[in-house]
């Protein structure tokens, strides 16, 4: 993954580089080394996208529920 694909699925989950790591309990330097002094890990794309896809199910679960029955 290069930097500017980086960047857009920060932006797609509502994160800037801060809460990402805040968000995963590292250092935010470490966050703002990725793309330029260090690789970024191949494992944040498939976390990212995974997130993103989480979030949209979510916020389209929460848009049902008022017409779901409560019984």
């Amino acid at each position: 993954m290069n930097k500017n694909v980086f960047k857009r699925l920060l932006q797609e989950a509502g994160f800037n580089k801060k809460q990402f790591a805040e968000h995963l309990g590292i250092a935010q330097q470490t966050v703002n080394c990725w793309g330029t002094t260090q690789n970024i890990p191949y494992w944040v794309e498939s976390w990212l996208d995974n997130y993103i896809k989480a979030k949209q199910f979510d916020d389209m679960v929460e848009s049902l529920r008022p017409y779901l029955k409560r019984g």
